[in-house]
């Protein structure tokens, strides 16, 4: 990370040396750039389309030109990559979208022409965005360029004109039944995990026309949301959560409560006709070393086994592969209380009457906290480390909404005076396709320089919050080098909280806060800190997340296959996330992760790449 971020900087007009003339031309700016990359790149002429970059330009592409998720930074890296795969890509058929052309200035001191275009591939057909900055010559350059696999070539997703176009009378109960039980076909892949992540797979291969069986040990879909604690909520908005094929409904709230969030995704299991066996569990698995092809033993709620060998096993068990972790502290058999992780909360109706130390200062604490509090419990939250805070009011709009550099052009037109500034991408009509394409072009390091502003932005309207929380001695941070919550997400799967009430319950004192020392142990009637303070508990609950997904791939697969995994999650070199949706290191077997956003946008990908194989057209990813 550290060799793009110490030299990485945005592209200001006063770095650039450059202005933007009143009257621009948009669309003659765009058109011209693009139908020189076009020649170029159908050319197969890497030099060619190196002058059309700026020095330090990113170009980003999920499996289009190279079978994988890179980030590309600086010619001299773009140079190499498209001399190592220009040529066996073999683009065509380049056409830009004219009318998504437009002229951005996010800030006062950077501006853009923004346009999309598409392509196709040898194998399959593609989408494209970039961005074009004016240089001190009065040329204008790409500084950041995507391109994104959307799909293969004879292989369309049935749906549209190609879903079943043939009445059924009365046969329907019993094909279904023949599908979920895999009578007449065995499943070449198996999901294990039916939450949002196993769905969305599932749902993305059979409308590939790849049969899929996806595996729960619960006995209903969606119970893992249900059993959280009650008080659970999303903190994303319903246009950012969209699920594939069945977004949804305009009743839908703006925050899901996660009891309903769980009966959606029963309902989207019912009405996609995934194959799901609940109450089953995996017996044993073996890879032949071969064919890579994986033997695995199921056992369902009757007791009875089956064994598949199929071609693919996906885990879509959650970061963390939803194992809590559990701190091991001192003196917990002497403990008279109860100690209880977050992840097996329900109610602070609870423990009306008690004295609960919450462990944790990030969402699950906050929450936990807060819920506690509006059911008459003293509660105090342990803050060990800082914590970054954005509200949902003034931070999720704008981070979520996208509402700092991206946006669809369409609404402003095309020409020599439209421009556009903080509009939300994800909202109410507008395209989640778009949207996602949109989020997904700046790549995570170029990323993390733009929410360095954001977040100043955002702490300025959070200004009465976060100076209230300072001013009772919470600790604060700003992210990774000021970048607000992403790097966090990224890197560790948390360290933030976005605020929906719990802080200013912090700031007034009706949830207590302890930061001042660390935990030394437990005794008999609560916790011994190290600076020898002590805080009396009946209750200690740990809000500290969850560990490592590949203990929970271990139980399953064993320490052979588990150890040459890659590791999972965190940024690579690139600043693209480790494993997820991508190689893991052993051959088909995959990891599927992420919110709601990130497994709509990611399915689609991990989908392509098992069709790819299937129908043996998957090439070799670009690993330099």
């Amino acid at each position: 990370m550290a060799q793009y971020l110490k030299k990485a900087s945005l592209p200001t007009l006063d770095r650039l040396q450059a202005t933007v003339a009143p009257d621009l031309d948009v669309a003659k700016v765009a058109q011209a750039w693009f139908d020189s990359f076009a020649q170029h790149a159908q050319a197969g002429d890497p030099a060619g389309l190196l002058d059309l970059f700026v020095d330090d330009a990113w170009w980003r592409d999920i499996l289009s030109l190279t079978w994988d998720f890179r980030t590309f930074y600086t010619k001299p890296e773009i140079h190499s990559f498209l001399t190592a795969r220009l040529a066996q890509a073999q683009l065509s058929s380049l056409v830009l979208d004219t009318s998504s052309t437009s002229l951005q200035r996010p800030y006062p001191d950077i501006a853009w022409v923004q346009a999309f275009f598409t392509f196709d591939t040898a194998v399959g057909n593609a989408s494209g965005i970039v961005r074009l900055v004016p240089t001190s010559a009065g040329e204008w350059k790409a500084h950041n360029i995507f391109t994104n696999l959307e799909g293969l070539k004879g292989f369309p997703e049935l749906v549209g004109q190609f879903r079943e176009q043939q009445p059924n009378h009365g046969k329907w109960y019993d094909k279904r039944r023949r599908e979920t039980e895999c009578l007449d076909e065995d499943p070449k892949v198996i999901v294990i995990g039916a939450g949002q992540s196993g769905l969305e797979t599932a749902a993305r291969l059979k409308y590939l026309g790849i049969k899929t069986l996806v595996i729960e040990r619960e006995p209903r879909i969606g119970n893992l949301w249900r059993k959280r604690y009650e008080a659970l909520c999303l903190h994303d908005t319903v246009w950012y959560d969209h699920m594939p094929y069945l977004p949804f409904p305009p009743t839908w709230p703006v925050y899901a409560p996660a009891p309903k969030l769980a009966d959606w995704l029963e309902s989207y299991a019912h009405s996609l006709e995934l194959d799901v066996w609940l109450s089953t569990n995996v017996v044993s698995t073996s890879q032949d070393p071969t064919t890579h092809k994986w033997s695995v033993t199921l056992r369902r709620e009757d007791g009875s086994e089956r064994k598949f060998v199929v071609n693919h096993l996906v885990f879509a068990l959650g970061i963390g592969g939803g194992l809590l972790n559990m701190p091991t502290v001192p003196g917990a058999d002497e403990f008279q209380g109860k100690i209880l992780h977050s992840g097996n909360f329900t109610t602070g109706r609870d423990y009306v009457g008690k004295k609960v130390v919450v462990v944790g200062a990030c969402t699950s604490g906050h929450d936990v906290s807060r819920d506690l509090y509006e059911n008459g419990v003293d509660v105090t939250i342990f803050q060990r480390s800082s914590t970054y805070v954005m509200s949902v009011k003034n931070g999720v709009s704008t981070v979520f909404g996208g509402a700092s550099l991206s946006l669809h052009v369409s609404e402003v037109g095309v020409g020599a005076h439209h421009l556009h500034t903080h509009t939300a991408i994800y909202r109410e009509g507008f395209p989640t396709d778009t949207a996602d394409r949109l989020n997904a072009s700046f790549p995570n390091f170029l990323n993390h320089l733009v929410q360095q502003r954001v977040v100043k932005d955002i702490a300025t309207k959070d200004k009465e919050i976060l100076d209230g929380l300072k001013r009772v001695g919470f600790r604060l941070n700003y992210g990774v080098d000021g970048s607000g919550f992403a790097l966090l997400a990224w890197g560790r799967g948390g360290g933030y909280y976005f605020d929906v009430g719990a802080s200013q319950l912090i700031i007034d004192g009706k949830i207590k806060l302890k930061n001042d020392a660390q935990i030394s142990k437990f005794t008999k009637n609560g916790l011994l800190f190290d600076d020898g303070s002590k805080l009396d508990a009946d209750v200690v609950i740990f809000a500290t997340g969850y560990g490592d997904a590949k203990d929970a791939v271990r139980t399953i697969v064993g320490d052979e296959v588990t150890n040459k995994l890659k590791p999972i999650w965190g940024l690579d070199k690139d600043g693209e996330i480790q494993v997820a949706w991508r190689d893991s290191g052993v051959p088909n077997l995959y990891f599927m992760m992420g919110n709601l956003s990130l497994c709509r946008f990611h399915s689609k990908h991990l989908a392509l790449q098992i069709k790819a194989k299937e129908e043996g057209i998957f090439g070799e990813r670009y690993s330099l």
